[in-house]
């Protein structure tokens, strides 16, 4: 699910390349967002609601918070895309993500790493030849930011309301945040080819790759997931090359190798295995998790022997579709990512 989220991903963002000579990166976010949000509330149905009702504030909270930088991260993202190469403009967003898994391992030998990431886009930025395009690193740099509080909360935020509902509220939550910026250049000039384009583009990212990873946030290690994210540059710089035509130079192709092993090393240097929000697996152990439908609840208790009916007491609404995984609570002990420990993804 993360290597085909990886590469729908970054076809979306070559593809949204392509339209900023339409509309204005902002614009084309916006229209991105928006779709997303309308499909995937339709997905979410009336269970939707009752998950809603359902959390606490600091859930809802959560998801407010995560919607304005998931939107943050993808704004900024599309305006350093329009004025850097989109390998180029992933590097420095993953920086956030290393910076924060560095951190979290707090032993100061793990700098080597954060060094090597910066070394490796020195050599995809090449700033001595002149032309580096400073605006253009800057909206990256802003994006890095976003990221953190992306892996912080997207874990949680999955946790708590299932990937569907609760990528569809974040989803919701982001088109809002980005609609002073981008809707009146959609409604000024109304083009219904490019509408039609956007719809395509948002499936590509970021319905499809959210909601994958959110599902997979649930399934793995944080090893495991960071070291699959950690690929993520590279696929970004190949999808430049085959999509829009951006081919590096040898520099770059080293910058990037550079950037990738930071990734990979920063990850090995965590003690893998445990889940990502250990907090979660505390309260679920002593009864304490989130609710989930009576079936569910039925069906977890069936399987694992345990005797949690009572602690699990369904919400009202429909059961979620058996054919999307993650719509319901996650399971008992969710694996991570590098959500609350500081390891994750770019935009």
């Amino acid at each position: 699910m993360l290597l085909i989220g990886m590469f729908t991903l970054h076809t979306g963002s070559a593809l949204a390349v392509t339209a900023f000579a339409q509309a204005s990166p902002a614009t084309i976010t916006w229209l991105r967002l928006t779709w997303a949000a309308v499909l995937l509330l339709a997905l979410g149905g009336r269970s939707l609601w009752w998950a809603v009702r359902g959390a606490t504030w600091r859930e809802r909270a959560s998801v407010v918070i995560l919607g304005t930088a998931s939107a943050g991260m993808m704004m900024f993202y599309s305006e350093a895309t329009a004025r850097i190469e989109l390998g180029t403009a992933t590097a420095i967003e993953f920086l956030g993500t290393l910076v924060v898994a560095v951190a979290a391992m707090r032993r100061r030998r793990e700098l080597v790493w954060i060094a090597a990431a910066v070394a490796g886009v020195l050599c995809l930025t090449r700033p001595w030849e002149g032309d580096l395009d400073l605006v253009g690193v800057g909206f990256a740099l802003a994006g890095a930011v976003c990221v953190v509080f992306y892996i912080v909360l997207t874990q949680k935020v999955g946790a708590g309301f299932g990937a569907v509902h609760g990528l569809a509220l974040t989803m919701a939550v982001g088109s809002l945040v980005t609609a002073p910026f981008g809707a009146p250049g959609a409604f000024a000039a109304p083009d219904p080819g490019l509408i039609l384009f956007t719809l395509l583009i948002a499936l590509l990212f970021p319905m499809v790759p959210f909601l994958l990873e959110m599902i997979a946030l649930q399934r793995m290690t944080r090893t495991a997931y960071s070291t699959f994210s950690s690929m993520e540059p590279g696929v970004a710089l190949v999808m430049g090359l085959v999509v829009i035509g951006q081919a590096p130079v040898a520099l770059q192709v080293v910058g990037m190798a550079l950037v990738v092993v930071a990734g990979i090393g920063a990850t090995r240097g965590e003690r893998g295995g445990r889940p990502a929000v250990p907090e979660l697996v505390h309260e679920r152990r002593q009864g304490r998790g989130r609710a989930v439908p009576g079936p569910e609840a039925a069906r977890e208790d069936a399987e694992s022997g345990s005797a949690r009916a009572g602690a699990d007491a369904g919400a009202p609404g429909p059961v979620p579709e058996p054919g999307i995984a993650g719509t319901g609570d996650p399971a008992p002990e969710p694996a991570g990512t590098a959500a609350a420990s500081g390891e994750g993804r770019t935009a």
